[in-house]
């Protein structure tokens, strides 16, 4: 057990001890409690006297009037880079995230694997799931379907490498052939498949400017032209950010009696643009932890983030949980990284 920052052994271990009695309790940590876990064979006096010490280098700290402590960020932080022992999920739990992850017949496939995912991540660990969609910007056009849902309006059908579908309405001339549409839809395909969209929104009116209208097409084509920049981003989808249910998370004792919590906790679950921001930041980062104020939006500042990035051809996204920063740490980080496999795996 390598000491950090000056830390001794006796203080490693009496901080390990700690921050296992609170994420196991939610009561800050006596030194009589701290005695008997710790096995380190020295008096309660002594335990509160290192106590004390880590109190003063910032890892620990008295609520309110208690004896006890709990850890600090700077403490879990101690904790999570070198003292937590990583237990691997149980039979039991690899079993019910193999089955859960499975999509049904006739879905989207990709939406539906993380929707299921940051659900079942949720359960196993009584915190709030969460997932990002994959990024599409860099994703390969295989064809453009242009279906008529109405006399001006148009169903564009994006199909995507590795599976994925996304679909979009464009009003236009009402007075729109079949046969233009048709037409129109062969030259996109002949132009833009096998580009990127990011490619395509670049490129797109040097691709189109010379195409022969032989009917009626131009109008159409003009309309491409024009709006696409906005037609092919696709980077800002709604469902972007995937979330488990709330309730397991405001059922922890940290919310409870707590309105202030509760509705800060409801903020970031309903407008989802801070957690979105937080969890794009981890897009292909492997692993990550920010524990309370490493965060960098203040509002995330009482939450944990454990994430794992997941890439599977062109697509990649996050998959990981949110709680309080007492979280059993052991089992959530092998679980998130578990998923995230299972993820990739699936997708590929």
């Amino acid at each position: 057990m390598t000491a950090p920052e000056g830390l001794n052994e006796r203080e490693l271990r009496v901080l390990e001890a700690v921050v296992q009695a609170y994420i196991d309790t939610a009561e800050p940590a006596g030194s009589h409690a701290i005695a008997r876990r710790s096995g380190l064979g020295v008096s309660s006096a002594t335990i509160r006297s290192t106590m004390s010490e880590l109190e003063e280098k910032g890892y620990l700290y008295h609520p309110h009037t208690s004896a006890g402590r709990i850890p600090t960020d700077r403490g879990y932080r101690t904790y999570v880079d070198g003292l937590v022992r990583v237990a691997p999920p149980t039979a039991q739990e690899r079993e019910m995230l193999r089955q859960e992850l499975q999509p049904p017949p006739a879905t989207n496939a990709v939406g539906e694997i993380l929707r299921r995912a940051a659900q079942v991540l949720g359960v196993l660990t009584q915190e709030l799931g969460v997932a990002v969609a994959p990024a599409l910007d860099a994703v390969v056009l295989e064809r453009l379907e242009l279906v008529s849902v109405a006399s001006d309006r148009l169903l564009l059908v994006f199909n995507l490498r590795s599976g994925v579908v996304r679909t979009i309405f464009v009003q236009v001339p009402s007075s729109l052939s079949p046969g233009a549409v048709q037409r129109v839809s062969q030259i996109l395909n002949e132009r833009l498949a096998g580009l990127t969209l990011r490619e395509i929104r670049t490129t797109l009116p040097m691709r189109l400017r010379d195409a022969e209208d032989q009917g009626g097409e131009r109008d159409l084509l003009n309309i491409f032209v024009s709006q696409g920049e906005e037609l092919f981003d696709l980077r800002d989808d709604p469902g972007s950010v995937l979330l488990g249910s709330a309730r397991l998370l405001a059922d922890q004792p940290e919310f409870a009696g707590n309105n202030a919590r509760i509705r800060d906790l409801l903020e970031l679950t309903e407008e989802r643009d801070t957690l979105g921001a937080a969890l794009e930041a981890r897009r292909r980062r492997g692993l990550t932890i920010t524990i309370g104020g490493e965060n960098a939006d203040p509002r995330l500042a009482g939450f944990t983030l454990v994430t794992s990035s997941y890439r599977a051809g062109d697509l990649s996204g996050v998959i990981g949980v949110m709680g309080p920063t007492r979280m059993p740490y052991e089992k959530i980080v092998s679980l998130v990284d578990h998923t995230s496999l299972l993820v990739e795996g699936l997708l590929a």
